[in-house]
């Protein structure tokens, strides 16, 4: 890991710019660190644009005594292209602007690929990350794609909690997996969400095998996410990761 850049923002909050091999990331660290950490996941736009939304967590994680990191998705922002992913967003926009059925083959060549070069990435991310002196244990996560965290809670033991945004499309194989999921959850799900599969996201939820589990459904669209459902996020990872 090398950091390439540092600025103080208010609160005494440290911002570090990282690289991670060819992998950009962002750490966010409060000023009573050593700290817990949060993954932050960020859905795949890139972190330029979604910077707004991920430093606004980050500065609410930091209030309650977290740490929070987030890395480039693969594909996303300033990362290099990738056709075989860019062909499959392709084929999903087709079908739904031809109001077609999206199908498990569509759904699985978008996410399924993804999943498995980004979860490896967040295990290295992980690795760094914790060699740190401002870091310490234990390890949340908080994102989408929905997937992504449903595989690494399944592969990585030091995720003790996590906290997932119901807000992509899941492949059937995912189900399975998602059934071996035992850390404590709390699920974002927003009811209007345009082009989600709602019934898709509760069946998934039903799969989980998590004895604590906890699904917030609010109504509005993706974007839509209320500021007491973050807060409730915020007070899930604040009983599980201190």
């Amino acid at each position: 890991m090398r950091f390439t850049s540092e600025r103080r923002l208010d609160g005494g909050l440290l911002e570090r710019e990282f690289t991670l091999g060819e992998i950009p990331g962002i750490l966010w660290t409060p000023a009573s660190a050593p700290a817990p950490l949060i993954l932050l996941s960020p859905p795949p736009l890139g972190l330029r644009k979604t910077y707004p939304r991920l430093v606004a967590r980050a500065r609410h994680s930091a209030a309650d005594g977290f740490a929070t990191a987030t890395i480039e998705l693969p594909g996303s922002g300033d990362r290099p292209r990738w056709p075989a992913a860019e062909q499959a967003l392709a084929d999903l926009r087709r079908a739904m602007e031809a109001g077609e059925p999206v199908n498990d083959e569509i759904i699985g060549a978008l996410i399924l690929p993804l999943v498995d070069k980004a979860v490896p990435e967040w295990q290295a991310a992980l690795d760094a990350l914790l060699s740190l002196p401002d870091i310490g244990g234990p390890v949340g996560y908080s994102g989408g794609v929905i997937s992504i965290g449903t595989r690494l809670a399944v592969v990585e033991p030091r995720i003790s909690a996590a906290v997932l945004f119901a807000g992509s499309f899941v492949p059937r194989a995912m189900f399975e997996e998602a059934r071996q999921v035992t850390i404590p959850l709390h699920v974002l799900l927003q009811w209007d969400d345009e082009g989600n599969d709602r019934q898709a996201a509760l069946d998934l939820f039903d799969a989980f095998g998590s004895k604590e589990k906890t699904l917030h459904a609010n109504m509005g669209g993706h974007t839509g996410v209320p500021q007491f459902a973050g807060n409730a996020a915020g007070q899930f990872f604040a009983r599980h990761l201190k």
